[in-house]
C-alpha cells in the first residue's frame, strides 16, 4: 500500500483541480449557465445521472437540458403538461422519462418554497449529524409523497448509501470557486461540513493512500474517509476530492463510475 505525506495529497489536488478539469466532467454543464437557479437546477439534475461513461453522462445531460429549453429554471416552474410529456423520451440507464418529470415537479415544489439552497441548508445546519441532515433534505424534498421508483435516485445516507452523486452536488454548488473548478454559490453550507463523494475508484485509490481501511463503499466509509480528509484540511476536506479523482482518472477509472 502506498502511503502518501498530507503535503503530497494536497500537491495532487492542486495539481488537477484547475479549469482544464471541467471540459470532459459533468461540472460543465452546469458551467453552461450564469443564472444561481440554472446552475442549481441544471447541476443538480446532472448529477443524479452520473454513473456509467462520463461522455454518455455529458451527452444525457445536455439532452435533458435541451429538452428543458435550455432554460432549466423557467422550464421547471412555468412547463405545461404538454411540455413535461417531452421528456417522456428521455433515459439515462435506469433513469428515464418518468423520472425526469418526476423531478421537475419535486424541484418545482421545492422553488415554490425557497430553493435547493434552502432546502439543503435548513436539513443540513439543524442536524448535528450530516447523515441525518441529507435524510431530512431527502424528506423535504419528497414532502411526504411516495415517490415510487424514482425516489431511489435521491440518496439517503441513513440506509447506508454512499450518497456520492449529492455530496458531489453540494461541493460543486458550496466550496470556492478559488480553483477555478467548484462554483461556491452557496454561503448558508460550510465548506468543512462538506463528505467527499466516495464510489468504486475514489475509494481504491484512498485506500491506496492509506486515507480508509473500510473494504465497503458505504456511508461509514464515507465518514472514515471525510474524518480522515478533516484532520489534513479541516475548512476544507472535500478539496482532498480532487487527488482521490485525478489519480483514479489516470489509473483508468471514472468520477461517473458508481
Amino acid at each position: 500500500m502506498a502511503i502518501f505525506s498530507e503535503s503530497d495529497l494536497i500537491e495532487l489536488a492542486h495539481r488537477y483541480a484547475g479549469p482544464d478539469f471541467i471540459e470532459a466532467d459533468p461540472i460543465s454543464i452546469p458551467y453552461k449557465y450564469t443564472k444561481k437557479e440554472d446552475v442549481e437546477i441544471s447541476g443538480f439534475c446532472t448529477a443524479l445521472i452520473s454513473w456509467g461513461n462520463r461522455a454518455s453522462i455529458l451527452r444525457s445531460a445536455q439532452t435533458w437540458m435541451d429538452l428543458m429549453w435550455d432554460s432549466p429554471y423557467e422550464f421547471v416552474m412555468q412547463a405545461e403538461e404538454s411540455d413535461l410529456n417531452s421528456l417522456s423520451g428521455f433515459v439515462h440507464r435506469t433513469f428515464n422519462g418518468s423520472d425526469a418529470k418526476w423531478l421537475v415537479l419535486q424541484l418545482r415544489q421545492t422553488y415554490q418554497n425557497g430553493g435547493l439552497e434552502a432546502c439543503f441548508s435548513t436539513a443540513i445546519t439543524k442536524e448535528a449529524d450530516y447523515a441525518q441532515g441529507l435524510h431530512e433534505f431527502r424528506a423535504q424534498f419528497l414532502k411526504g409523497q411516495d415517490p415510487g421508483r424514482s425516489g431511489k435516485h435521491i440518496a439517503d445516507p441513513l440506509r447506508g448509501s454512499a450518497a456520492k452523486r449529492i455530496n458531489m452536488f453540494l461541493r460543486w454548488m458550496v466550496r470556492s470557486r478559488e480553483n477555478g473548478v467548484d462554483f461556491g454559490l452557496w454561503n448558508s453550507i460550510p465548506a468543512s461540513q462538506l463528505h467527499l463523494p466516495l464510489d468504486v475508484h475514489s475509494g481504491t485509490v484512498a485506500r491506496e493512500f492509506g486515507l480508509l481501511s473500510r473494504k465497503q463503499n458505504d456511508w461509514q466509509s464515507v465518514v472514515e474517509l471525510t474524518d480522515r480528509a478533516k484532520q489534513i484540511l479541516p475548512q476544507d476536506p472535500a478539496f482532498l476530492d480532487y487527488a482521490l479523482f485525478g489519480m483514479g482518472v489516470e489509473a483508468g477509472g471514472s468520477r461517473s463510475k458508481k
